[in-house]
C-alpha cells in the first residue's frame, strides 16, 4: 500500500486549498482515511476522518472550515480547507486503516507528507 499526498503549497490567511491523497496497491473502499498534521515541535494530530461507510468526524479546531471526502473509484481521499489560519501551517499526513477513527499510532498506511503554510 502506497499513499502520495499532493496539493500542498503557501497561502495567504483567509485563503484555501485542495489536498488530495492517492492510494495504490488496495481498496480503498474497506479502508477508514484519515487526515492528520504535525506542526514543527508538537505532536501529530488528528483533523478529519472518514470510514469506509462514509460516517465524518472532524478536529474542533477546524469544523466549518474543512471538508474531508473521498472518491473510491479514483482511490483518493481529499481535504478541502477554506478560511485558513497562520495556527493551521504544518505538515500534513494522510492515513489509512481497517479500523475507523483511530488515534495517529492506531493507523498502519502513511504518506510521506505535505507542507502547508499560511502567512498572516
Amino acid at each position: 500500500v502506497q499513499l502520495q499526498e499532493s496539493g500542498g503549497g503557501s497561502v495567504q490567511s483567509g485563503g484555501s486549498l485542495r489536498l488530495s491523497c492517492t492510494g495504490s496497491g488496495y481498496d480503498s473502499r474497506k479502508y477508514s482515511m484519515a487526515w492528520f498534521r504535525q506542526a514543527p515541535g508538537q505532536e501529530r494530530e488528528g483533523v478529519a476522518a472518514i470510514d469506509s461507510d462514509g460516517d465524518i468526524k472532524y478536529a474542533d479546531s477546524v469544523k466549518g472550515r474543512f471538508t474531508i471526502s473521498r472518491d473510491n473509484a479514483k482511490n483518493t481521499l481529499y481535504l478541502q480547507r477554506d478560511s485558513l489560519k497562520p495556527e493551521d501551517t504544518a505538515v500534513y499526513y494522510c492515513a489509512a486503516d481497517v479500523l475507523p477513527f483511530g488515534l495517529a499510532s492506531e493507523y498502519y498506511y502513511w504518506g510521506q507528507g505535505t507542507q502547508v503554510t499560511v502567512s498572516h
